[in-house]
């Protein structure tokens, strides 16, 4: 099974000052900063995924590239500017969920192919349109004709993709993307893109469904599912049923939770390979946005917000230099959520005072952990929740090890 991660441009800086939170001001971030795969050991996947609407934007609006940087991957190609090994892959996509809610998808075939080609990638997924519904077997219920125009789309734009690819002398693996609202429509896609000639099938739209209706979508495919014919689950990723999706034809996956639940999960932060644990959050008096609202309007006294966060600060490292107890660092973020929360906010203390007890990161034998220490267990900016994220990269790709998919 293997895992693709998704970009989006998320990187660290291998010189930033955790003490003074600041960067260098040498640091040029394309250059300088780096990506998972060049600081986490082993790499934590197999290759990445890179979405055209995050470099060239869609009708949202521009995308997560500036010009310069758009330029350079297209002049450099996948490869060079992700600074990826030769054991890498790398899967292109268009990003459907960036135009979700319009008619029909904002780019064309020649578009893509171009894309995929001029960027260089081992493999690129048709153009698609994300459907958003489900109805089970057997059930009465007849599906919005959205949902079917939809899948209408997809297919015909994926014969189109794989008569260009083919014109053109296929220079990447086309991939068919597959759109459904149910098992027996999920079924009838893959079906049709095995007749146009596929050989890698990524299956979108199932990042809402529950993982036993993946299964059960699968099962509905696996009747009409072709020896030789890869499946790959689009931005989908649940360990505790890889090794079913595995047995259901499903060789690859890509995903960001892992990596974001370090920083969106309100609880779930810091994974280990049997547990995890809520990272400890201390806002930054100059960087976090609701604080400085309330220091401007009057409300918090800065002077006072400095003197809690510091003494929060000093208090964790103490206690991760064995210097501090729990009780003493407990104190000090009390103090501090006392000031910036106030009564009516949720507290995270218990929380806290399980991962102080834990102290997961000692145990860690990544590389990140070895290095930061407890400043990786702090809620606190981008550069420790991204090394966070990357941490838990690491534990899924531990876990994933650990299947067995025979």
């Amino acid at each position: 099974m293997k895992f693709y991660f998704p970009d989006s441009q998320d990187l660290v800086s291998p010189t930033y000052d955790f003490i003074n939170d600041e960067y260098s001001p040498y640091r040029v971030r394309q250059r300088d900063d780096v990506y998972a795969h060049e600081i986490v050991t082993p790499i934590p996947y197999d290759g990445i995924l890179v979405s055209k609407a995050i470099i060239d934007g869609s009708v949202k609006g521009a995308g997560k590239y500036s010009t310069p940087q758009r330029e350079r991957l297209y002049r450099l190609g996948v490869r060079q500017f992700f600074r990826l090994n030769e054991d890498m892959e790398t899967l292109g996509d268009c990003g459907a969920f960036n135009y979700i809610n319009e008619e029909i998808p904002p780019y064309t075939v020649d578009e893509v192919v171009s894309f995929y080609e001029t960027c260089g990638f081992d493999a690129g997924v048709s153009i698609d349109h994300i459907i958003f519904g489900y109805i089970p077997s057997g059930s009465s219920q007849e599906p919005d004709p959205a949902w079917v125009k939809r899948q209408e789309i997809s297919l015909r734009l994926a014969q189109e993709f794989l008569d260009e690819t083919r014109r053109r002398g296929e220079k990447f693996q086309p991939v068919g993307a597959a759109q459904g609202w149910g098992p027996q429509s999920y079924a009838h896609s893959v079906a049709k893109l095995q007749e146009m000639g596929y050989q890698r099938i990524a299956l979108g739209g199932m990042v809402p469904l529950k993982s036993h209706e993946i299964l059960a979508c699968l099962e509905a495919i696996s009747e009409v599912h072709r020896r030789g014919v890869d499946l790959h689950l689009l931005g989908v990723n649940r360990v505790e049923s890889m090794e079913q999706f595995a047995r259901l034809g499903v060789t690859s996956f890509d995903s960001t939770s892992a990596f974001r639940q370090a920083f969106m999960d309100d609880r779930n932060n810091y994974h280990t390979a049997t547990d995890s644990y809520t990272a400890i959050r201390v806002p930054q008096v100059d960087g976090n946005p609701a604080l400085k609202r309330m220091i401007l309007s009057g409300t918090v006294s800065q002077a006072d917000a400095i003197a809690g966060e510091r003494a929060c600060l000093r208090a964790l490292r103490g206690y991760g230099n064995g210097n501090v107890s729990v009780e003493e660092v407990l104190t000090a973020i009390k103090e501090y959520e006392a000031l910036i929360l106030g009564p009516k906010k949720k507290s995270y203390l218990s929380a806290y005072e399980r991962t102080l007890r834990g102290a997961p990161w000692k145990d860690c034998p990544c590389a990140l952990c070895r290095e930061h220490g407890v400043e990786i267990a702090i809620f606190r900016g981008t550069e420790r929740n991204k090394r966070r994220g990357f941490h838990n990269l690491s534990i899924l790709e531990t876990k994933m090890r650990s299947l067995n998919f025979a």
